[in-house]
Protein backbone atom coordinates (compact mmCIF):
# COMPACT_ATOMS: atom_id res chain seq x y z
CA UNK A 1 0.00 0.00 0.00
CA UNK A 2 1.12 3.43 -0.68
CA UNK A 3 1.31 5.99 1.16
CA UNK A 4 1.35 9.82 0.35
CA UNK A 5 1.92 13.42 1.90
CA UNK A 6 -1.48 15.52 2.26
CA UNK A 7 -1.11 19.28 2.87
CA UNK A 8 -4.12 21.17 3.75
CA UNK A 9 -4.07 24.89 4.53
CA UNK A 10 -7.25 26.02 6.46
CA UNK A 11 -8.35 28.73 8.77
CA UNK A 12 -7.13 28.54 12.39
CA UNK A 13 -10.54 28.34 13.92
CA UNK A 14 -11.16 25.08 11.72
CA UNK A 15 -7.88 23.33 12.52
CA UNK A 16 -9.22 21.07 15.02
CA UNK A 17 -12.34 20.14 12.87
CA UNK A 18 -10.02 19.44 9.55
CA UNK A 19 -7.60 17.61 11.78
CA UNK A 20 -10.36 15.48 13.05
CA UNK A 21 -11.65 14.75 9.76
CA UNK A 22 -8.18 13.85 8.07
CA UNK A 23 -7.31 11.60 11.13
CA UNK A 24 -10.77 9.49 10.30
CA UNK A 25 -9.46 8.57 6.87
CA UNK A 26 -6.25 6.06 9.11
CA UNK A 27 -3.82 9.50 8.90
CA UNK A 28 -1.45 8.13 12.35
CA UNK A 29 0.71 11.03 11.47
CA UNK A 30 -0.51 14.83 11.29
CA UNK A 31 1.83 18.25 12.18
CA UNK A 32 -0.06 21.57 12.27
CA UNK A 33 1.67 24.46 12.25
CA UNK A 34 0.44 28.71 11.44
CA UNK A 35 0.74 29.64 7.87
CA UNK A 36 0.20 32.47 5.60
CA UNK A 37 -2.80 32.15 3.21
CA UNK A 38 -1.93 33.33 -0.25
CA UNK A 39 -3.28 36.87 -0.71
CA UNK A 40 -1.69 38.22 2.44
CA UNK A 41 0.98 40.76 0.40
CA UNK A 42 -2.09 42.51 -1.75
CA UNK A 43 -4.21 42.70 1.90
CA UNK A 44 -0.92 43.92 3.81
CA UNK A 45 -0.77 46.43 1.31
CA UNK A 46 -4.27 47.56 0.96
CA UNK A 47 -4.20 48.20 5.31
CA UNK A 48 -6.58 44.30 5.11
CA UNK A 49 -6.21 41.80 7.54
CA UNK A 50 -6.16 38.15 6.98
CA UNK A 51 -7.80 35.66 8.71
CA UNK A 52 -4.89 33.06 10.21
CA UNK A 53 -4.27 29.66 8.68
CA UNK A 54 -2.68 26.70 9.65
CA UNK A 55 -0.76 24.16 7.52
CA UNK A 56 -1.48 20.53 8.54
CA UNK A 57 0.39 18.14 6.85
CA UNK A 58 -0.42 14.36 7.31
CA UNK A 59 0.45 11.00 5.95
CA UNK A 60 -2.22 9.14 4.11
CA UNK A 61 -2.64 5.87 2.51
CA UNK A 62 -3.07 6.45 -0.90
CA UNK A 63 -6.13 4.51 -1.10
CA UNK A 64 -7.85 6.77 1.18
CA UNK A 65 -6.28 10.24 -0.88
CA UNK A 66 -8.80 10.37 -3.23
CA UNK A 67 -11.93 10.12 -1.04
CA UNK A 68 -10.36 12.24 1.14
CA UNK A 69 -9.23 14.86 -1.07
CA UNK A 70 -12.88 14.47 -2.56
CA UNK A 71 -14.21 15.41 0.87
CA UNK A 72 -11.99 18.08 1.64
CA UNK A 73 -13.37 20.02 -1.37
CA UNK A 74 -16.87 19.33 -1.16
CA UNK A 75 -16.35 21.40 2.40
CA UNK A 76 -14.22 24.17 1.01
CA UNK A 77 -17.33 24.96 -0.76
CA UNK A 78 -19.43 24.92 2.04
CA UNK A 79 -18.84 28.42 2.56
CA UNK A 80 -16.32 31.33 3.15
CA UNK A 81 -15.44 29.83 6.55
CA UNK A 82 -14.74 26.80 5.15
CA UNK A 83 -12.14 28.06 2.33
CA UNK A 84 -9.14 25.92 1.94
CA UNK A 85 -6.28 24.45 -0.23
CA UNK A 86 -5.52 20.51 -0.22
CA UNK A 87 -3.13 18.34 -2.04
CA UNK A 88 -1.22 15.28 -1.94
CA UNK A 89 2.59 14.34 -2.78
CA UNK A 90 3.26 10.31 -3.26
CA UNK A 91 6.17 9.24 -0.74
CA UNK A 92 8.81 7.50 -2.86
CA UNK A 93 9.79 5.31 0.11
CA UNK A 94 9.74 4.82 4.04
CA UNK A 95 12.45 3.70 5.80
CA UNK A 96 11.11 0.43 8.40
CA UNK A 97 8.42 -2.07 8.00
CA UNK A 98 7.38 -0.87 11.86
CA UNK A 99 7.29 3.03 10.73
CA UNK A 100 5.67 2.12 7.55
CA UNK A 101 2.71 -0.27 9.58
CA UNK A 102 2.36 3.02 12.06
CA UNK A 103 1.81 5.35 8.79
CA UNK A 104 -0.41 3.14 6.80
CA UNK A 105 -2.15 2.53 9.80
CA UNK A 106 -1.34 -1.24 9.04
CA UNK A 107 -2.07 -3.20 12.40
CA UNK A 108 -0.23 -6.46 11.24
CA UNK A 109 3.32 -4.61 11.34
CA UNK A 110 3.06 -4.03 15.28
CA UNK A 111 4.98 -5.99 17.21
CA UNK A 112 2.97 -7.67 20.12
CA UNK A 113 4.39 -7.85 23.61
CA UNK A 114 5.54 -10.75 25.49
Amino acid sequence: MKLELLLAVVHNDKSAYYSSLIQSHQANLQLTMPAKGTTHLILDYLGLTERPKTLIVSVVRADQSEKLLTLLEDLFKKGKDYKGLAFTVPLSSVVGTLVYGFLSNDKRTVKKEA
